[in-house]
């Protein structure tokens, strides 16, 4: 699976999912915020599902219909939480959000908004 770790996201997360095998990228290593339309582009353009703690990709995606390959967000969870979480979700719904799905994970809750048909 293929991913763009938002800066926002800790970045201890980056080890233990490299670790599990995902090809990651993290927005931490980048000399600046290029904000927030670019790293989706950047993501979409590079085929990686968005993992992300902001709100506000969900808002491009859904309001503004930007292109994407699927969004994780992390809503709740505590840096050293945010790998496994990942993790799992990746593992059962990786195929989901490589289609374009938009996941949100909190605290004993997963919501799943599958891709737009006509996106």
């Amino acid at each position: 699976m293929k991913v763009l770790l938002d800066a926002c996201v800790w970045g201890g997360a980056r080890a233990e999912l490299e670790a599990a095998g995902v090809d990651l990228v993290w927005a931490g290593d980048w000399p600046s915020d290029p904000g927030d339309e670019e790293i989706l582009a950047r993501a979409h353009a590079e085929g990686r599902t968005l993992v992300t703690l902001d709100k506000d990709f969900g808002e491009l995606a859904i309001v503004h219909r930007q292109p994407h390959s699927g969004i994780l967000r992390l809503v709740g969870l505590s840096a050293r939480l945010q790998a496994g979480a990942c993790l799992e979700v990746l593992r059962a719904h990786g195929a989901e959000l490589e289609r374009g799905a938009i996941v949100t994970v909190e605290p004993g809750r997963v919501r799943i908004r599958p891709p737009d048909d006509d996106a």
